[in-house]
């Protein structure tokens, strides 16, 4: 990215030399709703208060801004061609106290980083929001953009009439003359300021709990989403969520919730998931539904809220000092939220998502050559930017879990709760968490730390067991074993179930069970001595630790069998995610896992456990099915997927989960045509509502496909002349199977910057169909010779999606993998975040075509 990083080590010397006493920060947004040149830049201006330690010295405030008009130190004007670079402001001769003025042109964002700028196709209006998160303040407003340089903030909002315009602070009075004026917020650090600003719909409610002391706490609920979204929008269950989380987080943490307000903001063409700004979160507009979705679609959206409210605390009301703690917010808060989601709310089944999803994705991060401990080390922003990952988030949530069970549920809240009041408003590292829980749990915490946050990998646990004459265990062992560039093995706390049917048709049912630490290579079971032969042993049972489950082979043919017949929800789950992870590895050849999908997916009660054995299942056909198979596997499960969709609960959540699936894996005319039977009413499955979501859902293959044209693309968005029916609208004239079209959708995305962050990403989501792997397999070798130019010129989101996204996963072949290893063996002074996601992409491809030469071997 040109010119805008920020090492650790600028920013502590900074710290070390800086403490900042206050922003105000006034931003006039009014042409926002002008056109053309007009609308490119807003006008910044920041007046920032600070002292220094070493009167004399020197430092740098952080800008990214198309032109500086002024700037103005203690007083005294200095020269914006002199000081401004594009990305930093050179302050010297900096006196014990300092005030700084910048007056500054600032750009609309069109990439979701910093002021996001969004003109709405269906009526025109014009959308704003920020988005910060880790250094993109700086696109907005003149600061220090590190962490641990906390203040309070004031901010100023001029904005077209008929606006809501919000921020942290609360709004303070009526707007005078379009000038909107926010409370003063506490300490808090950049990247979790934020405005929004448009004509947006907005509802309000109120949240009342009487504190422990007896006072009364009221904090002001709001809820708001774009006009056209407004029919779509169910604020009651949103403020349902919000309530019951606080009234948790109230009960155990014993910190009232310290920043007045609590708005919750849901946002077009938002990159990520959610954002925890205090008082005003932003979230993926996607959480406001426009069609029919499963109960997991609720219970995601139910998370994400408690996750960001969780970070009100671990996050906001305290911070990490540097981007090397990151887990100290997201690990806390992904813990939390799924706690509070199981204990709070209907969702209580939480702890299934949990195991059967976040944690997949962990273990995928956990493998891949980038893996890192969940303590990381961060050089700079780049390297920030991609530790938003798997480990940061859910194998730090597993290893709290673990913790938790560690040094006892009372002690870890314990903890919590005086962490937050010595560090409120501060920044801490991971030595202060452990302090307190040392001192709350009385146990030494700086080996079980080492092991779980220090170092990075997965351990295996395979079971290993010996029989007598009468067929009970005389000896169950569990064999732990780590990779050999990762060779840690750690202590672990694991349940182990032993499972059998009662009678020759009936269910697999848990009938030991023995809670244990495991350590080093070989523990021995003793609780379990004496017990009848199971059927299946099943480790890290009711998923306890953070561990790849092996089986040994009466387990796994128990579950070739009978994985369906399982009756704890979690323990199947657990099951499934093994298997998954058996198949991963190349283990299990590809045809075998999409069988037991094929045979036990349907009997799946639990919504988001289908969901994800679904997009498995696609996942191992595409990538991990050796090619000579791959048609007749394709028509198998679209044949099956098919059979369950008819017999599935007409109106259901596995129904429509079903519908998409079908969809996703059809092939065949007949299966298109069906296809486009359902989208033109000629045909019908009972209780399918094919409703507009849906629709698009059914155009992709069908274009991909080669069954429906531009013509009726164009006829559908005419249906759907909105912000998503254009984004879906993209995607699938990207997929259509042409060559023109993907050189077309190529240059829209590698040669040009004028697609917004939204239809770049849906650009790309059509251009890469596994259908279509001879109409890309040109694009290989000029990926490799664009992707640095990109980087380079790109914004770090942008080439994130590029980088990521076009890599040519699809040519999975030998010569791609060399043409990787080449890429990166020839550019090694390449910036190391991009040379982290080739190396990433092109280990997938590597696991891919082992996946495959194991399906390939295997005979059926």
């Amino acid at each position: 990215m040109p010119g805008e990083n920020l090492t650790r080590d600028e920013a502590r010397e900074r710290a070390a030399l800086l403490s900042v006493d206050g922003y105000d920060v006034a931003l006039d947004l009014r042409s926002a709703v002008l056109e053309g040149e007009a609308a490119r830049t807003f006008r910044s201006r920041t007046t920032l208060r600070f002292r220094c330690a070493e009167p004399g010295a020197a430092t740098f405030a952080d800008l990214v801004a198309p032109a500086v008009t002024a700037v103005t130190l203690n007083g005294r004007e200095l020269d914006p061609a002199e000081v401004f670079d594009g990305t930093r402001v050179a302050l010297a001769d900096l006196a014990a106290e300092n005030t700084l003025v910048v007056d500054a042109r600032c750009a609309y964002s069109r990439t979701g980083e910093g002021l996001h700028r969004f003109v709405d196709p269906e009526d025109g209006e014009v959308y704003l929001y920020t988005q910060y998160e880790p250094a993109d303040a700086r696109r907005v407003f003149a600061n220090f953009e590190q962490p641990d340089l906390k203040a309070p903030f004031r901010f100023e909002v001029t904005a077209p009439d008929g606006w809501v315009v919000l921020s942290n602070g609360a709004q303070e009075g009526e707007p005078a003359a379009g000038t909107y004026r926010f409370a003063e917020t506490r300490p808090i650090s950049t990247y979790i300021t934020a405005v929004v600003a448009g004509p947006y719909h907005y509802v309000s409610d109120t949240y009342r709990r009487t504190l422990a002391d007896g006072t009364e706490l009221e904090i002001p609920l709001g809820a708001l989403c774009r006009k056209g979204l407004s029919r779509h929008f169910d604020p009651a269950d949103i403020f349902t969520v919000t309530k019951q989380g606080l009234d948790f987080f109230h009960e155990h943490f014993d910190y009232p919730y310290p920043f007045g307000k609590y708005d919750q903001a849901f946002v077009p063409e938002y990159n990520i998931g959610a954002m925890e700004n205090p008082g005003c979160v932003t979230f993926r507009e996607e959480f406001v539904f426009r069609g029919k979705v499963t109960e997991a679609s609720y219970e995601r959206r139910a998370n994400v809220i408690l996750h960001e409210m969780a970070h009100m605390w671990f996050g906001d009301l305290v911070t990490m000092r540097w981007w090397d703690d990151l887990w100290l917010k997201e690990s806390f808060a992904d813990f939390m939220g799924a706690l509070s989601l199981v204990e709070a709310t209907r969702f209580t089944n939480g702890w299934i998502t949990f195991a059967n999803g976040r944690k997949a994705w962990a273990y995928r991060a956990d493998q891949l050559p980038s893996t890192h401990p969940v303590t990381a080390d961060i050089r700079d922003l780049e390297d920030a930017k991609l530790n938003f990952d798997g480990i940061t988030y859910a194998k730090g949530a597993a290893v709290l879990k673990q913790l938790v069970a560690y040094v006892g549920r009372d002690a870890f809240l314990e903890g919590a709760r005086r962490y937050f009041k010595r560090h409120a408003y501060g920044n801490t590292r991971l030595t202060d968490l452990l302090s307190v829980l040392e001192e709350t749990s009385g146990r030494d915490l700086a080996t079980w730390s080492r092991a779980w946050l220090e170092t990075a990998g997965v351990n295996a646990l395979t079971p290993q067991a010996t029989y007598d004459a009468e067929g009970r265990i005389t000896e169950l062992s569990i064999l732990q074993e780590a990779a050999p560039e990762r060779p840690e093995l750690r202590p672990h706390r694991v349940a182990v179930g032993l499972y059998r049917r009662e009678n020759a048709d009936g269910a697999l049912v848990r009938y030991a069970r023995a809670e244990l630490d495991v350590a080093g290579p070989r523990t021995v079971v003793t609780e379990l001595t004496g017990a009848d032969r199971p059927e299946l042993i099943l480790v890290n049972d009711d998923d306890l630790t953070y561990c790849k489950v092996r089986f040994d082979e009466r387990s796994l043919q128990t579950l070739r069998g009978h994985l369906g017949e399982i009756t704890e929800p979690l323990s199947r789950a657990l099951c499934w995610s093994a298997v998954w992870g058996l198949t991963r590895d190349g283990l299990m050849p590809a045809r075998d896992y999409l069988d037991l999908v094929l045979r036990f997916a349907g009997r799946e009660s639990d919504i988001g456990v289908l969901q994800s054995l679904h997009a498995q299942a696609g996942y191992a056909l595409t990538h991990y099915t050796a090619p000579e198979h791959r048609d007749l596997a394709a028509r198998e499960l679209a044949q099956g997927a098919l059979h369950e969709l008819r017999l599935a609960e007409p109106g259901s959540g596995h129904q429509l989960s079903w519908a998409r699936f079908f969809s996703s894996v059809a092939t065949t005319a007949a299966d298109l045509q069906l296809l486009q039977g359902l989208l033109d009413g000629t045909a019908k499955i009972d209780g399918l509502d094919v409703d507009q979501e849906l629709r698009w859902t059914f155009l992709e293959p069908l274009t991909a496909h080669g069954a429906a044209d531009q013509a009726a693309l164009d006829a559908e968005l005419r249906r759907d002349d909105t912000a998503s029916g254009r984004r879906h609208h993209v995607r699938c004239l990207a997929a259509r199977p042409s060559a023109e079209v993907k050189a077309r959708a190529w240059a829209d995305v590698v040669e040009s910057d004028e697609l917004s962050n939204a239809l770049v990403e849906a650009t790309i989501s059509g251009f890469a169909q596994g259908s279509q792997r001879e109409l890309t397999a040109p694009y290989a070798p000029k990926y490799f010779a664009a992707v640095e130019r990109v980087w380079r010129e790109r914004s770090i989101e942008i080439g994130m999606a590029v980088v990521r996204g076009l890599f040519p996963a699809h040519q999975d072949r030998q010569e791609t993998l060399d043409a990787a290893d080449a890429w990166l063996s020839g550019h090694p002074d390449a910036p190391p975040a991009l040379r982290r996601l080739v190396s990433e992409a092109r280990d997938d491809l590597a696991r891919a075509l082992r996946a495959q030469a194991c399906d390939a071997q295997a005979a059926r």
